[in-house]
C-alpha cells in the first residue's frame, strides 16, 4: 500500500524589509494548504543577503506572523546557519561534473555583455569555462551550475498551468560567489530538497527562477515540489502595490486597529474565492481553501473593503475577543482600562459605530477621561435657558436610582422629559454633552450605565455649575 505524501509547505521571506501584505498572503496560502491537508508549515528566513538583512526585519517578520496567528510547525530556519551544508552540495556538484569553476574577470563579463548587445543578442554568460579544467592564478573563481544545453524545463504550475522554458535560453547560473558564499537560487534548491518541501507556493515574480531551480533539483536527484505561483496584488488603480495603496508593514494594520482574522479573511479573497462568500472564519478558510482554485489574474487591494470586513468581524466576534485588543489601543493612548466588564459593555455599545478597534478606542476615550471642555457649537445649539433646571431635575431623579442599568436610566430620563413636556432629545443631548463633551456617543442610557453612577453624577454636577452661571 502506498503511504499518502505528507504535505509540506514553506514560507521563506527575505529579511531585507518589513513583512508586507503580499508576503502575508503568501504565508497565509501556504499555512492554509498545510492545515487543510494535515501537513506541515515551515518557516525559513532567507537571510543570505548579509548587507541588507537586519535583525529588526527578522523580528518584524516573526512578530507579524505571530500577530496573524500563522504558527509554524518547524523553524524558523536561517540560511546563514546552513552555509556548511551549501558548501557540501557545491562540492558534490563539482565532483560529479555538474558544476564548474569560472575564472572570468568582471572586465571580461562586461565586455562579453557589450558585444552581445551590439550584436542584438540577449546578454548572457557564454559558457567559456564550462569544459575547462585549468585555473587562473590570482583570480578567485565563482562556481556555476551546468544547466542543460538542450531540451526543456517544464513547470506544471497549479495556478498558471504548464509553462515551458527552453534550456538553451538559460545560461549557467552562479551558485557560489568568488568569496565562496552561496547564491539565493542555489540555497533555495538545497533547502527545499533537505526540508522535503512538497508544495512551493509563492508570488509569480518567482516564476522565472523556477526552471533554473527545477534543473538543479533534478541534477541533485531530488523530486521537485509542486509549484503554485500566486498572482500579484495591485493597487485599486491597477498600479503595483505601494505604500499609498496599503503595502505597509503588517504590524501597521494591527496599529490601525484591524483584527488579524479580518485581514486574513480579506487576503484569502485576493485571488481565491468560494462562490460569492465574503465572510470567512479561520476555521472555514482552513476547511475550504485549495490552491487549485486560485485565479492567475492579479487582484486589486481595496482598503474600504478591508475596513468593511473588519467591522463585520467586530460585529460577529464574542465581545470578550475584542476586549484585550480594545484595552491595548486604549493603552497606546495613555489610558489604563483594567475593568474587563466595562470594556465588554463598551464593545457592545460601540462596535456598530466603528470600523476598527483604534477608532473604537478614540470614540470611547470619554469613558475614562472626563471632558475638560465642551463642543462650543453643540453648546450653542442644545444648552438653552431651560436646560439647567431640566438637568437639575434629571440629576435628582438619577441620584435616587438604585438599580444603575440602561433600562432603569432610560425610564428615569423619559419620565423627566414627559413631566417637563419636552422631547426626549431635549434632555438627552445636554446629558450627552455633559458627560462626553460632545454629541456623539452610544444611546444615552447605555452611555450612563457604562460610565457608572458616581462618575455620571460628578460630570453632570460640573456641567450644571458651568451652564447655570
Amino acid at each position: 500500500m502506498v503511504t499518502p505524501m505528507t504535505v509540506r509547505t514553506r514560507f521563506a521571506p527575505s529579511p531585507t524589509g518589513f513583512l508586507h501584505i503580499g508576503g502575508l498572503r503568501t504565508a497565509l496560502f501556504c499555512w492554509l494548504y498545510a492545515r487543510r491537508h494535515a501537513g506541515r508549515f515551515i518557516l525559513r528566513i532567507e537571510d543570505t543577503d548579509l548587507e541588507r538583512s537586519t535583525p529588526e526585519a527578522i523580528q518584524q517578520i516573526l512578530d507579524g506572523l505571530e500577530w496573524a496567528g500563522l504558527d509554524c510547525d518547524e523553524g524558523p530556519f536561517f540560511q546563514t546557519k546552513r552555509f556548511e551544508r551549501y558548501r557540501e552540495v557545491i562540492e558534490q556538484l563539482l565532483a560529479e561534473g555538474k558544476a564548474y569553476r569560472c575564472y572570468c574577470t568582471k572586465e571580461e563579463l562586461e565586455q562579453m555583455r557589450a558585444q552581445q548587445i551590439a550584436r542584438g543578442e540577449k546578454p548572457r554568460y557564454d559558457g567559456r569555462w564550462r569544459e575547462r579544467t585549468d585555473s587562473l592564478p590570482g583570480v578567485a573563481p565563482v562556481v556555476r551550475f551546468k544547466n542543460p544545453l538542450t531540451g526543456e524545463a517544464v513547470v506544471d504550475d497549479v495556478v498558471h498551468g504548464r509553462v515551458i522554458f527552453q534550456n538553451s535560453e538559460l545560461d549557467d547560473l552562479i551558485i557560489a560567489r568568488s568569496d565562496g558564499s552561496p547564491t539565493y537560487n542555489f540555497c533555495v534548491v538545497v533547502d527545499d530538497m533537505d526540508m522535503q518541501i512538497t508544495h512551493v507556493i509563492r508570488g509569480d515574480d518567482h516564476l522565472n527562477n523556477t526552471p533554473r531551480q527545477l534543473n538543479m533539483l533534478l541534477a541533485l536527484g531530488a523530486t521537485p515540489p509542486v509549484y503554485a505561483h500566486l498572482p500579484m496584488i495591485l493597487g485599486a488603480d491597477g498600479a503595483k502595490l505601494s505604500k499609498r495603496h496599503g503595502a505597509v508593514s503588517v504590524l501597521e494594520y494591527r496599529d490601525q486597529g484591524f483584527l488579524p482574522e479580518a485581514v486574513l479573511n480579506y487576503l484569502v479573497r485576493l485571488g481565491w474565492s468560494h462562490g460569492d462568500q465574503e465572510f470567512f472564519t479561520i476555521e472555514e478558510m482552513q476547511s475550504l481553501f485549495d490552491i487549485v482554485d486560485v485565479n492567475k489574474s492579479a487582484a486589486a487591494f481595496n482598503f474600504e473593503k478591508l475596513a468593511w470586513l473588519n467591522q463585520q468581524h467586530m460585529m460577529r466576534a464574542p465581545p470578550a475577543r475584542l476586549v484585550p485588543v480594545l484595552r491595548w489601543h486604549l493603552e497606546q493612548m495613555g489610558i489604563e482600562a483594567a475593568d474587563g466588564t466595562q470594556l465588554e459593555q463598551i464593545v457592545v455599545a460601540q462596535r456598530e459605530r466603528a470600523k476598527t478597534l483604534r477608532e473604537m478606542a478614540v470614540n470611547s476615550a470619554f469613558f475614562f477621561r472626563a471632558p475638560d471642555a465642551y463642543d462650543e457649537k453643540a453648546v450653542r445649539k442644545h444648552i438653552g435657558a431651560e436646560v439647567p433646571a431640566l438637568l437639575a431635575e434629571a440629576v435628582v431623579a438619577l441620584e435616587r436610582l438604585e438599580a444603575w442599568t440602561a433600562a432603569a436610566i432610560h425610564e428615569v430620563i423619559s419620565g423627566v422629559a414627559v413631566a417637563r413636556g419636552v422631547a426626549l432629545g431635549k434632555l438627552a443631548q445636554p446629558l450627552r454633552l455633559a458627560v462626553c463633551g460632545g454629541t456623539v456617543s452610544p444611546p444615552i442610557d447605555a452611555t450612563l450605565a457604562i460610565l457608572g453612577k458616581a462618575e455620571t453624577l460628578s460630570r453632570l454636577g460640573r456641567a450644571q455649575a458651568l451652564w447655570s452661571a
